[in-house]
Parts: C-alpha cells; sequence; structure tokens
C-alpha cells in the first residue's frame, strides 16, 4: 500500500499527524509539508490509484481541484481541517473530519478521533494555534499542574514558530524534519527535556520579537493597527508570532502586518479581535489569493498598489462593532 500524509508545517498540523500516527502508525507513508503559508500541498501528491492519503490542516478550498483529481483517479482520501472548506465534496473515496467553529483547531479534532489517547499533544497543538482558552479548557481534563499547562503553552509557541517564514530556508529547521524529530517522543515533556532543537528555537523567536518591538506602525485606525515589516528573514518568521502577541496583549483591536516576498508583493498575516473573532477570513479573501478562519487569516500576495485598498477594507471590516 502507498501512503501520503499530507500536513501543514506549524504546531497544529504536527501536533495533529503525531497524535493520529500514534495511534494509526504508518512508518512508510511519503510526509508532504512546508512553511505554514505553503497550503496548496495536494497539488505535490502523485495519483497512485489504491493509494490512501490523509490531510491535516490544510484548507479543502484551495485545495478542492487537486483533491477531486486525487478521488477521480482511485485514490482514498481522509480530510482533517478546521479551515472554511465551502461545499465538502461527495465521493465515495473522500472521508472528512471538517469542522471550522472559531474555537475548534485541526489537533482537537483528530483528538476526538482517536479518543483523546494523546490528548497532551492537541493542547500543544491548540495552544500553538493561537487558541488559549480551547487549550485551557482541554488541558484541564487533563488536571496538569499550572507550570505544566505553561510548558505546553510555550512548546506550542515555539513548534508553531518555526513554521513561519516564505520558504524553509526562513526557518530553524525543515516542518519535515521537526515533525520526524517529535515523532520519536510519545508525550511532549520528553520532548521539552530532552530534545536540543526547542532552545533554539526559543532562543531566536526572542531575537526576532525584539526586532519587531522595534518597528513603528503603518497605520492606525479605530479598528486596529497595521505594520509593515522589513524584507528579512527574521521579519518574515516572526510575522505570525508577533501577530498572536500583539492580538493577546490587545484584545479589543484587529491587527494586520505586511512583510515584503521578494518578488514586489506583500505577504499579509491579519488577526481579528480577540474580544470579538470575526471576519479575518472575509477581509483577506477580498484580496485573491487570500482565506483563512474568522479569527485569522492571510493574503499571500497583496500588490503595492492595493495596499491603501487593504488598509481602508481593514478599517472598514472591523471598525463596524469594534471593542476598543
Amino acid at each position: 500500500m502507498v501512503y501520503f500524509d499530507v500536513f501543514n508545517g506549524d504546531a497544529d498540523g504536527m501536533c495533529a499527524l503525531h497524535q493520529l500516527r500514534l495511534v494509526e502508525p504508518r512508518d512508510t507513508a511519503t510526509l508532504v509539508t512546508g512553511v505554514k503559508r505553503d497550503i496548496d500541498l495536494l497539488a505535490r501528491v502523485p495519483c497512485v490509484p489504491g493509494a490512501r492519503v490523509t490531510v491535516l490542516d490544510v484548507s479543502l478550498a484551495r485545495n478542492r481541484d487537486a483533491l477531486m483529481r486525487l478521488l477521480e483517479g482511485g485514490v482514498q482520501v481522509e480530510y482533517f481541517d478546521h479551515h472554511g472548506a465551502g461545499d465538502v465534496p461527495r465521493h465515495p473515496g473522500l472521508q472528512s473530519h471538517i469542522a471550522s467553529e472559531a474555537d475548534v483547531c485541526t489537533s482537537m479534532l483528530v483528538d476526538r478521533h482517536v479518543g483523546a489517547r494523546h490528548r497532551s499533544w492537541a493542547v500543544v497543538g491548540a495552544f500553538g494555534d493561537n487558541m488559549d482558552a480551547a487549550a485551557r479548557q482541554l488541558a484541564g481534563l487533563l488536571d496538569l499542574k499550572p507550570a505544566q499547562v505553561e510548558a505546553l503553552r510555550e512548546l506550542g509557541d515555539c513548534l508553531n514558530y518555526n513554521a513561519y517564514g516564505t520558504s524553509v530556508a526562513d526557518l530553524f529547521m525543515p516542518p519535515e524534519q521537526l515533525y520526524r524529530r517529535m515523532h520519536l517522543y510519545r508525550d511532549p515533556w520528553r520532548f521539552i527535556a530532552e530534545e536540543p532543537v526547542l532552545a533554539t528555537i526559543r532562543d531566536g523567536r526572542a531575537q526576532d520579537l525584539e526586532l519587531a518591538r522595534q518597528t513603528r506602525p503603518y497605520a492606525r485606525c479605530s479598528a486596529g493597527v497595521v505594520y509593515l515589516l522589513p524584507d528579512a528573514p527574521w521579519s518574515r518568521r516572526v510575522r505570525g508570532a508577533w501577530g498572536n502577541l500583539l492580538a493577546q496583549e490587545s484584545p479589543g483591536l484587529a491587527h494586520a502586518l505586511l512583510t515584503p516576498d521578494g518578488e514586489g508583493a506583500y505577504v499579509v498575516s491579519v488577526r481579528a479581535p480577540l474580544r470579538d473573532l470575526r471576519d479575518a477570513d472575509r477581509l483577506c479573501t477580498a484580496f485573491p489569493p487570500g482565506g483563512g478562519r474568522p479569527a485569522a487569516a492571510g493574503i499571500d500576495q497583496l500588490p503595492p498598489d492595493r495596499l491603501v485598498d487593504f488598509v481602508s477594507a481593514f478599517e472598514q471590516m472591523f471598525g463596524k462593532g469594534a471593542v476598543v
């Protein structure tokens, strides 16, 4: 049997796959992943009749054509995801576990699927996906001490941070390699205690955040703040983590972080106000190719001549009913 595991290279994608493969091992599976924004992953999977493909934390809406190509070619696909999918195809070769509620991530969907057998990793994935309240609620079911919950939160943040960048060259470690290291540990406590790459990511993240805090806002409005970061590896890494941190520090405001993509356009990361998790996806889908979830979304390529339009749309989208 030919197997492919297709997953987002962030904390949620890796923790979702890790839980699933601890329960349903597939050591021979070919891994297909990339940086966090590398979403069009199913196009990389060859159409091998009878093959089994598992997809985790990757937008179905962005991969619909590639998914249909595989299904019509006789490939069996199991799909776990929490992003807006639109109409989920009905096909005998597709098993879907898709939910787009604002307080559910893919690691939590897999946690339900495997009967909570490795819930601590689901907590890590939820923390990494900036779902602090959901992660703490899930952690409460494990009867953990506050210091243990904090350790899982930091692990989630570090795993997620490693996925941010325009290319794998921007990362501290390629997601495929990081997942393989993580998969050596059945519980996160040993990973935290024994895996040296964690310190590399933690220290690099602290340095990047310090540089980000020195950046002045590009625009302020009643709804939130827009930042324009320089063209540098640290800024390509930091935009997601800094966006999450800004959201936590100012829960009544929306935030947008823009970074040059090296090809004349901007990569955009948007966080809705934590007090009103809405409309980040609506804003970003108005600027193709963009999308995501109501709480957090992004635009892969925003042309410079649309920057003013984006700032205006940002203010209009979140200004209505914004909690400031």
